[in-house]
This record gives structure tokens, sequence and C-alpha cells, in this order.
């Protein structure tokens, strides 16, 4: 059987191996998914499983992204212009990253009809999954900020500014809502509902405070279901053939 993990600092909120595991169903894959909690200084430890066959693969999240980069021996083309992984592969010996959020992403944009060409987009957080969104939004034509604690470049501003800019679209990467810590916010319930569109990449609970202050319904599971079916499709080196929306259906039953 091969075994499948994600590794983060804090798990207890993830869907991923209910996902993953219905994944493996329709692939006809006998495999399991399991959560590792580590901390950073077990990273590198933890990826020699990977090499020594223990493990065939590894989703990365909240706070490792960026900091699992260094230590893989090759990074794909689109993860090094995003700045960040989510997906490890052994192929041919070697440590492969990826980085599949950038996917699951561009398909729940997809999914939800929102439209980003021209449009004011502002990015809260500016961790390792803030860096896909941004890629995405700007691919797809997005004017694009991240709103910051600490702003450092033009590419940032702070969120005492949020409030004085015209905003089409913001897309919460913070962690600020997600279980168990929920009822709070990011931003004022003000700004929230000034937004034309309002993505939050949380998916546990599924209606954020963020999103209930917005009357949004865009919550992160669809983003986190497409980015599963993408890492399985690099790690099995095939294509996941059944419809996304028919699978999350599938997951919203299950959870």
């Amino acid at each position: 059987m091969k075994k499948y993990a994600l590794l983060g600092e804090k798990l207890s909120h993830s869907y991923s191996p209910l996902i993953h595991n219905e994944i493996f169903k329709d692939l006809n894959i006998d495999a399991s998914y399991e959560l590792i909690e580590l901390k950073i200084e077990d990273l590198k430890p933890q990826l020699e499983k990977l090499k020594s066959l223990e493990y065939s693969g590894y989703n990365v999240t909240i706070p490792y992204k960026v900091e699992i980069m260094k230590y893989l021996d090759i990074i794909s083309d689109e993860a090094l212009k995003i700045g960040s992984v989510n997906t490890v592969a052994l192929e041919n010996g070697k440590l492969v990253g990826y980085n599949t959020d950038y996917y699951g992403f561009y398909e729940q944009l997809k999914h939800f009809n929102v439209e980003v060409k021209d449009k004011n987009c502002f990015i809260l957080g500016t961790g390792g999954a803030s860096r896909a969104i941004y890629k995405v939004l700007i691919d797809m034509g997005g004017i694009v900020k991240f709103v910051s604690r600490n702003p450092k470049d033009d590419l940032s501003i702070g969120y005492d500014r949020l409030d004085k800019e015209k905003i089409d679209i913001i897309v919460n990467t913070t962690p600020i809502g997600m279980y168990p810590k929920t009822g709070v916010s990011p931003i004022d319930k003000s700004i929230a509902k000034r937004s034309k569109n309002v993505v939050d990449i949380i998916f546990n609970p599924r209606k954020t405070q963020l999103l209930i202050d917005a009357n949004s319904d865009m919550d992160g599971l669809y983003m986190l279901v497409g980015q599963a079916v993408k890492a399985e499709e690099i790690w099995q080196n095939k294509k996941y053939t059944l419809n996304i929306s028919d699978l999350l259906k599938r997951i919203e039953e299950l959870i």
C-alpha cells in the first residue's frame, strides 16, 4: 500500500485525508493518507522518509510552503515563479516540489464565475498560499496588492489603508477565522460588505466570519479539492477524468 501525508504545524482542521481517500477510490489505488504535525526542524528528516520509500508523496501546508523549498532537489517552473511548494513527489530518486494551489484557486474562481480582468484585487496575508493566489490573479489580468500588517514594498498596503481603496475582490489567505478560533475576521465588516467579491481559502468552517460579513459563499473547499486532484495527478502520473464539482458534492456529504 502506498502512503501519502500532509505536513504542517497544526492539522486538526484538515479534510485532506477524506478528500484523497475519495480520489484513491476513483483511481482504484490502494493507498492511505495521513496527517503529520511536525516542527520546522523535523521537515528534513520527514523528507528522507520519502526518499527511503516509506512514503510516496507529501502535501505541505501552513507554515512550511516556503521553508520546504530549501530541502528539495528540483522545483517545478510554476512553483519557482510562485515562490512556494505545496506538493512533493519522488521522481528518479529526486525530491521534486510543485505548486497545485495555483490550479485549485484558478478552478475555484472559474467555479464561482469571478471576473478578475482589470479588477482591483486585495490579498489578505503574505504567507505561502498568498503567492499562488497572487500569480493566478495577475495571470487573469487583475490589479493586485497584498494587505499586510507590515507592508514592505509597492505591492503591499497596510490594513489601515484598506478602507480608502476601491475594492472589487478580496481574498483571505490568513488563518484568521479558521477552526478552532472561529467567529473572528481579518477585516472590519464595513470593508467586507463593500467588496464586490470576497473569497476565503479557509474551508473549516465553510462559512467564516469574513464570508458571513460579506454575504459570500466563496469558501476554500473547492480550492482544496482542486489542488488535491492536481497533486494526485502528479503522484499517480495519470489524469483524473471525473468532474471536480461532482467530487466536491461527495465530500460535502461526508464532512
